[in-house]
């Protein structure tokens, strides 16, 4: 493969981006060890998915939070404007690219799992990993409880 068809690695590419604002340091990566990921304890065609975001309420004011919205009807638009994207390169028109409602459901209807929970969750981009594990995860850990999720489709801007 000729390198001008190569993919673009994102985490070199990262780097190379970071060190061009100045940082002395890379940005160092989330990593764990220990995951808290469990097996579905039944088949995925009998599990109900929630999907989770990483995109701001269309009427976003600033504030990061944990924030839940209706699957049906799905929003037209969600706000994207707060979360750093290559801008140059791509866009967020397509609201189902980031928050795949009608796909998912389509999937549902041929067996693949059960269905959708109720509401679909939206988790704000953090660069603090201690908010995310501490504050982030657990509130949205009991929101997809709360709709009887058994399994979560994380799907990031």
């Amino acid at each position: 493969m000729s390198e001008s068809k190569a993919p673009v690695r994102y985490i070199d590419r990262t780097r190379h981006y970071y060190r061009a604002l100045g940082y002395a340091k890379d940005y160092v990566w989330a990593r764990h060890d220990d995951v808290p990921f469990a097996r579905l304890k039944k088949p995925l065609s009998e599990s109900r998915l929630a999907l989770i975001t990483t995109a701001s309420p269309a009427d976003f004011k600033g504030l990061k939070q944990v924030w839940s919205g209706e699957v049906d009807p799905p929003p037209r638009t969600l706000c994207t404007s707060n979360v750093a994207w290559d801008k140059e390169s791509t866009h967020t028109d397509d609201r189902e690219s980031f928050l795949p409602i009608e796909a998912a459901s389509a999937l549902a209807g041929e067996g693949l799992f059960a269905g959708l929970t109720r509401r679909f969750h939206g988790v704000p981009t953090e660069y603090s990993q201690r908010k995310t594990v501490e504050e982030d995860a657990p509130q949205v850990l009991a929101r997809l409880r709360d709709d009887g999720a058994e399994a979560a489709l994380l799907c990031p801007l």
